[in-house]
């Protein structure tokens, strides 16, 4: 599985430019590379990043989560979101399944993980827990 340079350029903009909100990126099996399928701004909000994620295939994305700790600090995290819903065909699931640890150490700086089958699995919620 090759990872396209555009990837890792975009998510360096995310990580030190903070130019998006969130990165999708999507496996092209004809190509066998991961690229860049959908960039958030970064007005846009968790509801439209979960609403970018597709209802039937698997997907490799990133968010900016931004909150405020118990003291009162402003922080972020960068999530690294391995999205498989259940309707996804088989092979997509074990393409992405195979080659996530691969890709991920392609993008330095990822500070927590979520893997989801279903929306439910993903609540901003869940973010906020695993981001404390």
């Amino acid at each position: 599985m090759y990872v396209n340079d555009d990837c890792k350029l975009k998510f360096l903009e995310l990580k030190a430019k903070r130019n998006y909100r969130f990165i999708v990126y999507k496996i092209n099996e004809q190509t066998q590379q991961v690229i860049v399928d959908k960039l958030g701004g970064p007005q846009e909000t968790y509801e439209d990043f979960t609403n970018s994620l597709p209802e039937h295939e698997c997907r490799y994305a990133v968010f900016d989560y931004d909150f405020t700790t118990d003291e009162n600090c402003q922080k972020s995290k960068i999530f690294f979101v391995a999205w498989s819903p259940d309707g996804s065909r088989v092979r997509s699931k074990m393409l992405y399944a195979s080659s996530k640890d691969k890709f991920k150490r392609q993008l330095d700086g990822i500070q927590a993980e979520l893997q989801a089958t279903d929306p439910s699995e993903m609540t901003l919620d869940i973010i906020k827990a695993r981001a404390l």
